[in-house]
This record gives C-alpha cells, sequence and structure tokens, in this order.
C-alpha cells in the first residue's frame, strides 16, 4: 500500500473514530458542533475532493478568488485583530457579490494527533463562518470543512512554516 492510500485510510479512520465520540491521545478534541460533523458537508465534501487538493486544486495560499486566509496562533481557533480586519473585507466583498458562495477550509500545522487536527480545523472554519455571519453574511451562503493537517502550505518543521499552515483559507465556489 502506498503512503498516500495509507495516510487517506487512517484519516477516514479517524474521522469515523471522532463520529462516534472517541477522544485522542494527546489532546482531548472537545464538540465538534451539533452535527457531529468536521463541516457542513463532512470531510471531502463540497466544491472539490481531498484528491483535488493534495493535486493543489484547492488549499494554495491565495487560491479560490478574491478571499485572503486568515491565520491563528497555535493550538487557537480564537480570531486576533489582523483576522478580524480581514473578515470584515471579506464581508464587505461578500455583501457586494450576492451570488457567492463561500467554502471555508480549516487547516492546521502538523503537531497533535490527525483527530485533534481534524476537530481543530473544523473549530477555526466554523469560528470564521460565525464571524462572518456576525456581520451580516447569510450563513446559507457558506460552508465549512475541515482538512486538519492534510494540505500544508509548508512542510519544513519550523514556526514560520507552521504559521503558515494554521489557517482558513476562503474558496469562492460560485458568483
Amino acid at each position: 500500500m502506498n503512503r498516500s492510500v495509507g495516510r487517506f485510510a487512517l484519516l477516514v479512520v479517524a474521522v469515523i473514530a471522532l463520529s462516534g465520540a472517541g477522544g485522542c491521545g494527546k489532546k482531548k478534541a472537545g464538540e465538534l458542533g451539533a452535527e457531529g460533523k468536521l463541516g457542513e458537508e463532512g470531510l471531502g465534501a463540497g466544491a472539490g475532493s481531498l484528491a483535488q487538493a493534495r493535486a493543489g486544486v484547492l488549499g494554495a495560499e491565495g487560491a479560490g478568488g478574491p478571499l485572503a486566509d486568515i491565520h491563528f496562533a497555535f493550538d487557537s481557533f480564537d480570531l486576533d485583530d489582523s483576522a478580524r480586519r480581514t473578515l470584515q473585507q471579506h464581508a464587505s466583498w461578500l455583501n457586494d457579490h450576492q451570488g457567492a458562495r463561500v467554502e471555508i477550509e480549516g487547516h492546521c500545522d502538523e503537531r497533535g494527533t490527525i483527530e485533534y487536527n481534524l476537530a481543530l480545523g473544523a473549530k477555526r472554519a466554523a469560528t470564521a463562518k460565525s464571524y462572518l455571519v456576525s456581520l451580516g453574511v447569510s450563513a446559507d451562503r457558506l460552508t465549512t470543512i475541515s482538512y486538519g493537517e492534510e494540505l500544508p502550505l509548508c512542510h519544513e518543521p519550523t514556526e514560520s512554516c507552521w504559521q503558515r499552515n494554521r489557517r482558513a483559507h476562503f474558496v469562492v465556489v460560485g458568483d
């Protein structure tokens, strides 16, 4: 079995474990939401697939249109002032483009378990969505998905690299 197929199989097992209220060894994943999913459509659904994302079609920094990525501190899904300013700009753009729908991808760095990072990515995407909704963007125009640590922008074991990977990425899926 090649490494990517094995890793994807492990990811599927992790998703199943999370839906059964399982925890993880290193850190406690916490609540994933009322639906118990990683995003409204679950892992891999929405505008693209994990295979497309791995091929570079999705998830690249700056790809997906006019909406910039926001970044998070280590082990956090809290929005800092910079992220709030960026999301305010996104809300303005979305209000000017009423036909646009956006998928918000939650991403993490490689530290932590797969399960924990999937849960944290889901929380990051949900936090960005909630803030956009509080700014007047209709919730039915926004979907979320978590890729956890599966789609890193940077592969070096350095803090600056990990910082780039801890993000919410916005993909415009219609306008």
